[in-house]
This record gives structure tokens, sequence and C-alpha cells, in this order.
């Protein structure tokens, strides 16, 4: 027996290989890589409170269990968690989709297309640019490679020369809209998993834009507040 076969042969192995155990890892790191994006998106606000407040943030996160970890070695674990919950999620999304495109039958290709393509395509082309921002975002903030300033600890100051440059704005600023996207159509899966209908969907419908939205608000106020000079 190979080795697939007996991961597949164990209790792990048979929930992966379902489609219920992948939508089930789906919703998980799902649910997991959203509650990171909102503490994200709310720490950085600390941006509007001056260098002390966001600098200080950032010193006392990479401070967390310093004595059992090291230095910033809570950080390197949640980059790590982060990094599983993005390849699972990911790797499960496109198996999915090729399982439902294989069970399709022809006839109903067309019908299909018109009621699930946007969402498809939108889900499909928001996770290349956000994956393609992550790889940026690592070698602009984290690594400070790419950032004008680029001096470690100096997050402040990093952020702040980054968004002087009007085509990092644009740039972000895409990926959040896809990140907004992404947002809203998983929040309304999941939600929608609930067995709503009728004007139940309506607001569920709503509660997933609006989640989306003031993620989006939240990441965007920084960029467009450097730029137009108005912090």
């Amino acid at each position: 027996m190979s080795i697939v076969d007996r991961w597949h042969a164990t209790r792990a192995g048979a929930l992966w290989h379902s489609s219920i155990g992948k939508k089930a890892v789906m919703a998980i790191t799902g649910a997991a890589l959203l509650l990171y994006v909102v503490v994200h998106m709310l720490s950085n606000l600390k941006f509007f409170l001056g260098p002390e407040s966001l600098d200080g943030y950032g010193h006392w996160l990479r401070s967390i269990a310093a004595g059992a970890l090291g230095y910033e070695g809570f950080v390197w674990m949640v980059r790590v968690g982060l990094l599983a919950c993005v390849i699972l999620h990911g790797v499960a999304a496109v198996q999915l989709a090729r399982r439902a495109r294989r069970a399709r039958p022809d006839r109903y290709r067309t019908r299909t297309r018109v009621a699930d393509g946007y969402a498809v395509r939108t889900m499909r082309w928001g996770g290349v640019i956000l994956a393609l921002f992550i790889v940026y975002h690592i070698l602009d903030l984290t690594t400070g490679t790419l950032n004008p300033h680029g001096v470690h600890g100096e997050i402040h100051a990093n952020v702040r020369a980054d968004f002087d440059r009007w085509y990092v704005v644009l740039a972000y600023t895409v990926s959040v809209v896809a990140l907004g996207f992404h947002i809203r159509h998983g929040l309304w899966s999941a939600l929608q998993s609930l067995g709503a209908a009728g004007r139940e969907q309506r607001t569920l419908r709503r509660i997933a834009l609006g989640g989306a939205v003031f993620v989006c608000a939240g990441f965007l106020s920084i960029p467009f507040a450097v730029i137009t000079g108005l912090s």
C-alpha cells in the first residue's frame, strides 16, 4: 500500500478526501483568516494615533511570550499558521471546483455559467490578486526590501513612505477590493449554509456586504489619508 493509500485509509485522510471534509476545511480556515484580517485591519488603524502607538504595538506583538519563544517567536508562529490556512483553503477550493465541473452535465453548463460565473470568477481572480499582494506586502512592510524607508521597527514611517507613492496606493486599493469581494462571497456562502430563506437571505446578504465594506473601508482609510495629506 502506497503512502497516499495509507493516508486515505485514515480517518483524517478519508475526511479530507470527501467533499464535506473539504468544505469543512474551507470553513474553518476561512474563519481563521477572516479573524486575522479583521484584527489586522483594526490594529492598522493605530496609524492615526501616531508613531508611538503603531510602533509600540508592533514591538508589543513581537514581545509576546518572548521568554519562551524568543523575540518575534509568536509572530512567526502566527505566520506559519496563516500560511497553512492559506494553502489548505486554496487547495480545498480548487479541488471542490474541479469536482463540481466534472459532476456537471454538459447541458447545464450554460445555465450554471450564467448563475455562478460571476461569483466563481470573482473568487478565482480575487485569490490570484491576493496571493500576489501577500508576496509584495511581505517584501514591502515585513522585510522592508521594497519599502523606500524600510527601517525595521519603524512601522509608521514605513507605512507613510509606502503610501506616498500613488501606484502603490492604486495596487493596494485593487487588492483590498479583491479581498472585499472574497469576504462578501465567503461570508454569504457560510451564512447561507444556515438554511435561511426569503427575508432572512436578504438580511444575511446585507450582513455579508456590510462586513466586506467595513473591512475594506478600514484598510483603505490609511493609504488615502496619506496620499491626500489628511494624515
